[in-house]
């Protein structure tokens, strides 16, 4: 079976951190987010990819290039201006010649693909929505089913006293060739608001399966940090790179190679650390993630935050709750970031936060 990885998104929501780095390349458990969807595809038989590309796309190929590394073969659909995410399928039509999976490459999930697959081909489904049950209605495209899983209508992002269901889209599809015949070409199209409409307009036979399995929209910040919790706390089955290690009063890190701890390091919580990450003398970290090849510096806390690759915070700087640090950014002895606060990388050495300059 071949499968389509959709990785031309920007990640807007998430910066700073794709700054530098496209949305599928932001790491989780310190592999990135689209590393995790080839070896699930891999998994499940999928030997032939296809990933459109548009922002940063040369981070994507230089890290996972033909795909030999993982058993696979990918090949990369270049998309100068973005075609929606039906109108980028539709330019990988000449590819996807059989029964295909469409999936994002920027969302943590270990859903059974091989049963997914089964359930559309007995079904004698033209596409089939893999559903996951939410609590937050307005976070999500929520879609209606009847009794025989047939989709009868959406409802995007709606209030939760208005939602008629509470199965939201995951973004991960299984379709027909025939799907095509749909789908305009050389035009941005979607397929939420477009395609799908219309195959419930039609009657097409069209359906949505509910999965039990771990999926997760990494989309913001906060849902980012909760994927790392939820990877820790073993919610979901993908493989993760580094050393877990554990604290007597219950904490526990994932630290990357080649991390050094200086003495009296404090880990409340669940954090995790990347690669070449060197943590100073009496630094406290508390729920939160450190990209690699960051430094540290003495006296430090860093609580619920985020900090990205290759930064450097000063003696006793201190992140607090959803604070976010762009990659190689420099943060001075003494910085307080407050909650919620976002700090980009402007210029080498420099760092600015979103509501306005710091030190």
């Amino acid at each position: 079976m071949k499968a389509m990885i959709m990785a031309a998104g920007v990640g807007s929501r998430l910066m700073p951190l794709t700054m530098h780095i496209p949305k599928p390349m932001v790491p989780v458990g310190n592999r990135p987010l689209m590393e995790h969807i080839v070896r699930l595809l891999e998994q499940h038989g999928c030997k032939q990819l296809i990933a459109n590309l548009h922002y940063q796309p040369r981070v994507i190929r230089d890290y996972f290039k033909d795909g030999t590394n993982y058993g696979i073969s990918i090949t990369y659909s270049p998309e100068e201006e973005l075609l929606g995410t039906a109108g980028g399928v539709k330019k990988c039509e000449w590819f996807l010649d059989d029964t295909f999976v469409v999936i994002s490459g920027d969302a943590l999930t270990d859903i059974d693909i091989t049963s997914l697959f089964h359930f559309h081909r007995s079904h004698g489904a033209l596409a089939t929505i893999a559903l996951k049950k939410v609590e937050e209605a307005e976070q999500f495209g929520i879609v209606i089913t009847d009794r025989e899983n047939k989709i009868r209508s959406f409802q995007e992002k709606p209030k939760s006293c208005e939602a008629l269901s509470d199965m939201a889209n995951t973004g991960i599809y299984i379709f027909e060739p025939e799907i095509f015949k749909y789908i305009p070409a050389r035009q941005f199209y979607d397929f939420g608001k477009q395609v799908f409409p219309h195959l419930v307009k039609i009657a097409a036979p069209f359906y949505g399966i509910s999965t039990s399995a771990y999926w997760c929209d990494t989309g913001n910040i906060d849902t980012y940090r909760q994927a790392h919790l939820d990877l820790m706390d073993g919610q979901v089955k993908v493989l993760s790179s580094g050393q877990m290690i554990y604290t007597s009063d219950g904490a526990r890190s994932l630290a990357g190679r080649q991390v050094k701890f200086r003495d009296r390091v404090k880990i409340k919580g669940s954090v995790v650390i990347g690669d070449g990450c060197v943590i100073g003398s009496g630094v406290t970290l508390s729920d939160c993630v450190i990209w690699n090849n960051s430094i540290i510096g003495d006296d430090s806390i860093i609580n619920e935050a985020v900090v990205g690759s290759a930064c450097q915070l000063g003696t006793g700087v201190r992140l607090e709750s959803g604070s976010v640090v762009g990659s190689g950014c420099r943060l001075s002895d003494g910085n307080i970031i407050p909650a919620g606060s976002k700090v980009f990388n402007t210029t080498i050495g420099d760092a600015e936060r979103e509501q306005g300059q710091i030190g």
